[in-house]
């Protein structure tokens, strides 16, 4: 008997709903006990009865089967879910004497075209896997184009660098020759001019020796002129110099003895007039020490008086060198209509006076009665 399951919109593992059906061979078993079995379980009934029993019984695990499984599990490998179901449902139509021969799965779709984005998604997936092989063969043939061009680049660099090598060599070579050409040309100038140099010295050394013995000869005569002229000098000069000169000799030293008993004579002298002023000096430095130290000793017993009278009597002497500028003024023009102005200024300048004195030396005036008189009727 040929059996066509079928489960529609049975939900699976992932919750999608497949349509899937199947083809099952199936027939009665011929052995005696589970002959026995089918006989007693379909024995009065009609072909298309068993049928239905065997139908619905593959149905029922073929829908429990599906809830197990995920789409891709019964998509992508029917042979497995077809197997499975076979283990599943043999037992049970065993029991009644049926034999499953075999099952296969013929169709599964869907109705929210499940299965075709999964066919759209391995479509893409092999698109994409195809782009990435095409974009690796093409880096890979890239990559070996750049090796290539790298290997002709080092091998046009070798050559490059061989033949850098062979004109730098050739160059060095053509130096050396040149060099060598232009050694040996400077050498033969040389020895050249050494040669010359040796005919000039040979020629300047016998001129040399022509100027000597001509020297010589010369020397001889100025020396014979020399020797006459002497004696000569001798007869005329000498004799009478050397006699004066021991004249001037002995005045000379009488005059040297006279200077150096001057001169002890003058320094005994400056001795002891500097010993006198020594203590004409010392007798003034100790009255003036010992007024210095009467004074003191007034100024500390009167105390500010002592100093006041200090200040007074400087005062005179201050006025001067201030007033020393206007000595070389010959006249001063005083611009005022009202002679009153000049008298107060004269009044203003006098009142100032004991504080100036008391901010450069310490001293106020403006105790003295006089000047505390003077100073107090101009305020």
């Amino acid at each position: 008997m040929t059996l066509q399951p079928r489960c529609e919109d049975v939900e699976t593992a992932e919750g999608v709903a497949l349509t899937v059906t199947g083809v099952a061979q199936v027939k009665i078993m011929t052995e005696k006990e589970l002959l026995a079995v089918a006989c007693e379980q379909f024995l009065g009934k009609s072909v298309q009865d068993i049928k239905n029993v065997v139908l619905q019984t593959l149905e029922g695990h073929l829908r429990s089967i599906l809830g197990t499984l995920t789409v891709e599990q019964i998509y992508q490998d029917r042979d497995q879910f077809a197997k499975l179901v076979r283990e599943v449902a043999a037992p049970d139509v065993g029991r009644m004497g049926i034999e499953i021969l075999s099952f296969t799965i013929k169709d599964v779709y869907d109705k929210v075209d499940y299965l075709s984005s999964l066919g759209k998604t391995q479509t893409a997936v092999v698109q994409r896997d195809a782009d990435i092989g095409v974009a690796e063969a093409e880096r890979d043939a890239g990559i070996r184009e750049a090796e290539c061009k790298k290997e002709m680049l080092d091998v046009k660099f070798m050559a490059d660098t061989k033949i850098a090598d062979s004109k730098r060599a050739f160059e060095l070579q053509k130096s050396a020759f040149s060099e060598e050409v232009n050694i040996k040309t400077a050498e033969a100038q040389l020895a050249y001019e050494l040669q010359g140099a040796r005919e000039q010295q040979k020629i300047r050394q016998e001129e040399i020796e022509i100027e000597v013995v001509q020297r010589k000869k010369q020397i001889a005569v100025e020396a014979q002129e020399i020797l006459r002229t002497d004696k000569e000098l001798i007869a005329t000069v000498r004799c009478p110099a050397e006699a004066e000169a021991h004249r001037i000799q002995q005045i000379a030293e009488g005059e040297k003895v006279k200077q150096v008993l001057l001169a002890q004579a003058e320094a005994e002298k400056i001795r002891k007039i500097g010993e006198a002023e020594a203590a004409v000096i010392e007798a003034r430095g100790k009255a003036e020490a010992e007024r210095m130290k009467l004074k003191a000793e007034a100024y500390q017993k009167y105390g500010d008086a002592a100093k006041m009278a200090l200040v007074l009597d400087a005062l005179p002497r201050i006025a001067a060198k201030i007033a020393a500028p206007l000595t070389k003024v010959d006249e001063i023009v005083v611009l005022s209509g009202d002679n009153s102005k000049v008298t107060s200024e004269v009044n203003r300048l006098l009142a100032e006076l004991p504080a100036s004195v008391h901010a450069l030396t310490g001293v106020d005036l403006s105790k003295i009665p006089l000047i505390k008189k003077a100073t107090g009727a101009q305020v």
